[in-house]
């Protein structure tokens, strides 16, 4: 049969500066971090929130969402290191890939919360920020599984159809070159699962953005409408990938995982109310939470001078009378992009 039309892929995701590789993955996983860096300074700012909030907690966030996604492939993937012939020291060595998108976000909450803690602002406060961000991110993560023509679906006639080159174990990062010095491709065509994952993340954080801006969500809803979005869009993009993961009856764990999240986050939007919140100064130069429009005026707007914020730090109070309780523990759950981002695969460089 004639292929009319397909989706190619590169054959290069590593370069060298010397002795330095840079590689295709991690400079989408970069660009995702700052791309939800940028996004959710902007809509804490709106808020009220202190200037350049976001890098104290993804200072925070960023090593512990690292880490949170290797503990999470490592617990998932455990015949890579501890099976018979496999040297276990390998569990450390990060740099060869293998990352858990929710080990990330796990991670990344809990290195979030701990910011929060020393800024004394509630978690959920940041999390709902964080919402339209975070699937942006990993949306642009995606891009590097491309690069590394790595997690792609099953064979398909489709001419969206995805070209997939056999890369070199010797030469990592460079596909294949066959005797006529052209780059080997696997027989044909695969479902592009990272792109379709891109386009859900993206329509995720649309999603998001427009009914958080409609509804004014507060207390971690608008996070928690994240997680239901992002695991309803992974339960059937994970079901048309091929690549080898460990299965329980007869589902892939992460199909499993999305499967408890989504209910979780469900559970969670409905039984927790409550309304919309800013951060607004006090007269000791501080800060406090207001919630919906009490004291909105008092708090700086987005694109202003900022002269109420700009000589306070970040870790003024904010519970002085405040209007809610202390969400420091808040269950909406707060993460950065790095565990958009960096979930590889077990096997080579990219995500889970």
């Amino acid at each position: 049969m004639t292929t009319l039309a397909s989706i190619p892929s590169p054959t290069t995701a590593v370069w060298h500066l010397g002795w330095l590789p840079i590689r295709a993955y991690a400079l989408c996983i970069i660009v995702g971090i700052l791309a939800a860096c940028y996004t959710t300074e902007r809509r804490m700012r709106r808020r009220g929130a202190p200037e350049n909030a976001i890098l104290d907690i993804a200072v925070w966030a960023v090593p512990f969402g690292i880490v949170g996604a290797r503990v999470y492939h490592v617990i998932t993937s455990p015949e890579l290191y501890f099976d018979k012939g496999q040297d276990w020291v390998k569990m450390f060595y990060i740099w060869e890939g293998g990352l858990g998108i929710w080990g990330a976000v796990i991670g990344g909450a809990i290195g979030a919360w701990l910011a929060c803690r020393s800024l004394r602002i509630p978690l959920t406060f940041v999390a709902d920020a964080l919402a339209p961000g975070l699937p942006l991110a990993q949306g642009i993560g995606r891009l590097g599984n491309w690069f590394n023509n790595e997690l792609y679906g099953r064979r398909t006639s489709l001419p969206w159809g995805l070209q997939v080159h056999q890369m070199s174990d010797q030469d990592q990062g460079k596909a294949v070159i066959g005797p006529d010095g052209q780059a080997v491709t696997l027989p044909g065509l695969y479902h592009p699962t990272f792109l379709y994952e891109l386009i859900w993340d993206l329509g995720t954080a649309l999603l998001v953005f427009l009914a958080d801006r409609k509804f004014k969500f507060g207390k971690g809803r608008a996070f928690a409408l994240y997680v239901m979005a992002y695991t309803a869009g992974r339960f059937w993009i994970e079901y048309l990938r091929i690549d080898e993961a460990n299965h329980f009856l007869g589902l892939r764990l992460n199909d499993w995982t999305a499967l408890i999240l989504f209910l979780a986050a469900l559970i969670y939007f409905v039984m927790v109310k409550g309304p919309f919140s800013r951060i607004v100064p006090t007269a000791d130069g501080g800060y406090r939470i207001a919630v919906n429009d009490e004291d909105q005026g008092d708090a700086p707007a987005a694109g202003d001078d900022d002269d109420a914020t700009a000589g306070t730090a970040a870790t003024g109070p904010a519970g002085d009378g405040g209007g809610g309780d202390d969400d420091d523990g808040g269950g909406g759950g707060g993460s950065t992009a790095a565990g958009a981002e960096s979930a590889d695969d077990p096997a080579h460089t990219g995500k889970k």
